[in-house]
């Protein structure tokens, strides 16, 4: 199944790769020649892979990639030039991406961003709308669109999500590349690691949190973001109601058999 499913979606010319081993699945974005930008047609490619994730008990973890020398450079400005004269096709395209960087904060599996090269605009907004990033020493960040007379929007709804607003606003106001360790030390991304060392850290990461009981990683990362934006009293009220039908799920239940016992557990992911 998860072959088949990697061999249709690395067919010639697709714009999004992927493939499916040990309960991992890596999307790679494949426009290198045009620094990875958000084309539609890869903004609509992303939107699918999630959608057929997110029902696919199989996958445990996505890692998020991309070909070529550029991780992804945001947003396609050839189609941007083309719709600056018709506002609706513009405000299509805006609402197509808006809901795709949504549906990865509501996607039911964990997704690690593995950063090698630039990330600017839309494509730092996808990185940074990530549940984890790891990225290469040698990766870049920036939100440049007040560099072109414009400033990023929809960037700095991921990012002032992500990072603390004075570190958001230096960013957004200055539109300057930052390294990876300034991005580590923003909070931007978790870990930077030398070149010929990412491939092996993410995949070491994503192994890791694959071990764990799947219905554990769903319900957490869904009560992450929930509580994320609630006032302290609605999030400790939320938590607590969370937990009771969290302790009663089979894989909790066999979590802690399994902890009592000196044994490895074995999800069922329910």
């Amino acid at each position: 199944m998860a072959m088949q499913k990697a061999e249709l979606s690395n067919a010639a010319g697709a714009v999004l790769l992927r493939s499916d081993q040990g309960g991992i699945t890596t999307l790679t974005l494949n426009r290198p020649n045009s620094g990875n930008s958000l084309s539609h047609e890869l903004v609509d490619a992303l939107q699918a892979a999630w959608d057929d994730i997110d029902g696919d008990a199989s996958v445990r973890v996505v890692v998020l990639a991309a070909s070529g020398r550029l991780f992804c450079t945001g947003h396609d400005l050839n189609e941007s030039i083309d719709a600056m004269n018709d506002p609706p096709v513009k405000l299509a395209a805006n609402r197509s991406c808006s809901r795709m960087m949504q549906s990865m904060l509501k996607l039911s599996k964990p997704i690690i961003a593995k950063v090698h090269g630039v990330a600017t605009a839309a494509g730092c907004q996808l990185m940074a709308t990530c549940d984890l990033a790891v990225a290469s020493t040698e990766a870049r960040f920036a939100t440049p669109g007040v560099n072109i007379g414009l400033w990023c929007l929809s960037p700095q709804v991921a990012l002032s999500r992500t990072i603390a607003p004075k570190h958001a606003m230096q960013m957004l106001l200055t539109g300057k590349l930052q390294d990876a360790e300034t991005a580590l030390r923003f909070g931007l991304i978790n870990e930077v690691v030398v070149p010929d060392q990412l491939d092996e850290r993410v995949n070491e990461l994503a192994a890791e949190i694959a071990s764990k009981s799947p219905h554990s990683l769903a319900m957490g990362k869904r009560s992450f973001y929930r509580q994320l934006t609630m006032p302290l009293d609605e999030a400790y009220e939320y938590v607590d109601e969370v937990i009771v039908r969290a302790i009663q799920s089979t894989d909790a239940k066999e979590g802690i058999s399994a902890f009592l016992e000196k044994r490895k557990p074995k999800w069922t992911g329910s």
